[in-house]
């Protein structure tokens, strides 16, 4: 069974920085698409930032130049480091991965991490 666990939200001043981290147990990285969503109540949940097995990245408009995406494939743990951080990036953060055959579809999910950004 594949578990995803992520830690480091939490509370932070406009400007201010965050890193989330999200392990995976069950099943190796390297052979998996990894992104993290998020999402505030009453709006959809959007896709902030995607890195595919061959560490190709991608990332959401609003994020880009200040959010980068990375995996430790020794550490089975996927990153997000937040920088220059806004009080509009407040919401539930979640990681997902799928398997490669899943064609865009998120399989496994983590079970979220508050980011709060006060201005």
């Amino acid at each position: 069974e594949v578990q995803l666990v992520e830690s480091g939200g939490g509370s932070v001043a406009a400007g201010g920085s965050l890193r989330l981290s999200c392990t995976v147990s069950g099943s190796t990285i390297s052979g998996l698409r990894l992104a993290w969503f998020r999402q505030v109540p009453g709006k959809e949940r959007e896709v902030v930032a995607s890195i595919n097995t061959h560490g190709t990245t991608s990332y959401a408009d609003s994020v880009k130049g200040r959010f980068t995406i990375s995996r430790d494939n020794a550490k089975n743990t996927l990153y997000l480091q937040m920088n220059s951080l806004k009080p509009e990036d407040t919401a539930m953060y979640s990681c997902a991965a799928g398997e490669i055959y899943d064609f865009g579809y998120w399989r496994y999910w983590g079970q979220g991490s508050q980011v709060t950004v006060s201005s």
